[in-house]
């Protein structure tokens, strides 16, 4: 199928950007190169998107000392540790290869790379047979500074409460939002991907939806090509400075009108967890790229 499905070349068709998007579809590879393994390496957390056993799609958080994620050839990374017992996503990664998107992101030099694939248990967590590498643009990156790790605070399992619908204090969160991570799947796989904007760039419009505007990007429709054909969406926000972490699965579909493209997501099952990060990260330094919110 090449670097993209039906869903994502019926939108470059939609908006005329197909060029452009075989353009930069040149940059997404099957193996790790030195230079994106050297990344890898670096960082000191990795987003993971992924079906539970029960099919909903989650984004989850995963956090370590530098070289936790690695890769170990030039089509395989391993990822130490797993995925934290109260996560919903633990338990997800089976012998038999469970689709798998990531995204390593460091906001310190607004660099991100992406890396789809197929994940298996090992002895040190699981392991990854990438099948799509590529790196995106800084555009809509906040910058942060990591001031350190308080691992002291991590959660536990007892600490992860369940829930349908937003709370108060997390419609409070949301608004209050200047990035979050979406996990989208599609017959070829799960995409993990960044979605950033001043505060206020996503709306809480009940207390089971959510809205948002598509910002001009790479061209590439991988999430709004994945909702074309497979609904399933998983958000993740994330405190930068506590370390809670807000995860909601749910329904999404984008619509197109006079504001332009807005995706909108169902809440269907929300988790919430106090300090499920060590890592203690700057207020941001907003990108210039962000429109400015209504």
């Amino acid at each position: 199928m090449g670097a993209y499905h039906s869903g994502s070349l019926a939108l470059q068709d939609r908006f005329g950007v197909r060029d452009l998007a075989e353009h930069v579809g040149r940059s997404i590879t099957p193996g790790i190169r030195p230079v994106a393994a050297a990344f890898l390496e670096a960082q000191p957390m990795l987003v993971i998107g992924a079906a539970d056993p029960a099919g909903r799609v989650w984004s989850t958080l995963l956090t370590g000392a530098p070289g936790f994620t690695r890769a170990t050839g030039p089509h395989t990374v391993s990822v130490a540790g797993g995925v934290p017992a109260h996560d919903p996503l633990a338990g997800a990664v089976t012998a038999a290869g469970t689709p798998v998107g990531t995204l390593a992101l460091d906001p310190r030099t607004r660099r991100r790379m992406r890396l789809n694939g197929l994940a298996r248990p090992s002895a040190r967590g699981f392991t990854i047979e990438a099948e799509q590498v590529f790196s995106n643009c800084p555009k809509y990156l906040q910058r942060r500074e990591l001031y350190g790790s308080d691992a002291a605070h991590a959660s536990d399992a007892g600490a992860a409460r369940h829930g349908e619908a937003l709370t108060p204090d997390q419609v409070r969160r949301v608004r209050a939002a200047d990035t979050f991570f979406v996990a989208t799947a599609a017959p070829d796989g799960v995409d993990a991907s960044h979605r950033g904007g001043n505060p206020g760039f996503v709306r809480v419009d009940t207390a089971r939806e959510l809205s948002w505007r598509d910002y001009p990007g790479n061209a590439m429709f991988l999430t709004l090509g994945n909702l074309e054909e497979d609904g399933r969406a998983g958000l993740l926000f994330l405190d930068w400075e506590t370390g809670s972490t807000l995860q909601l699965s749910g329904l999404a579909h984008t619509e197109y009108g006079p504001e332009g493209r807005v995706t909108r997501f169902r809440v269907d099952r929300t988790v919430d967890t106090p300090a499920a990060s060590p890592l203690r990260w700057s207020p941001p330094e907003y990108s210039p790229a962000n429109p400015t919110t209504l």
